[in-house]
């Protein structure tokens, strides 16, 4: 264990583990223990970690189908504004509103609607751009981009106290344990 921090500067505690597959049971320990404000740095993708840590926002998911049913809507009103109100023109007979002549662009407004509010909302909701974070404090947090693999307990978390958290970070056999300060 490292040095401690003052109470109200600390952020967390993190454990340090050397394998994914340890780092997964340690974060499924962590959910039956009661913890939910916590995350894991890996350097590399663990796709079980996404389901043990309850990672699930469908808000992106939601922004993304209102963006693109607005996309259609204004793009198919745009159309049948510029068709039919603004400067209707009877050509071979065809109707003013034609529907399969309009598929094209409405589909169109609605990708780029759409995906627009993909790349911003999933951007936004993140918290990007992020420059720094109280787990950098963390010395051996270097190792985060390498070769270790991190659980942090937030201090937010309701079942949080410094001590107890701590020991339990070190009854799950990490490498080390360490205090994030803020």
């Amino acid at each position: 264990m490292t040095e401690m921090a003052p109470s109200s500067a600390i952020y967390g505690v993190m454990a340090e583990f050397e394998t994914p597959g340890q780092l997964v049971e340690a974060c499924k320990k962590a959910r039956a223990e009661g913890y939910r404000r916590m995350d894991a740095y890996t350097p590399y993708p663990v796709e079980e970690l996404h389901d043990v840590l309850h990672l699930h926002d469908h808000r992106v998911s939601l922004f993304v189908l209102l963006a693109g049913l607005f996309g259609a809507a204004g793009g198919y009103s745009l159309l049948y504004y510029c068709s039919a109100i603004s400067y209707p023109l009877n050509v071979g007979g065809r109707p003013l509103n034609s529907i399969p002549m309009f598929i094209p662009i409405t589909f169109e407004c609605t990708i780029l609607l759409a995906g627009l509010t993909a790349a911003i909302g999933m951007i936004v909701l993140n918290g990007l751009p992020k420059p720094y974070h109280p787990v950098f404090n963390v010395e051996r947090f270097v190792n985060a981009s390498r070769n270790r693999f991190f659980l942090c307990i937030e201090s937010t978390d309701p079942l949080f106290d410094r001590d107890g958290t701590a020991r339990f970070l070190e009854s799950l056999d990490p490498d080390e344990v360490a205090e994030v300060a803020h």
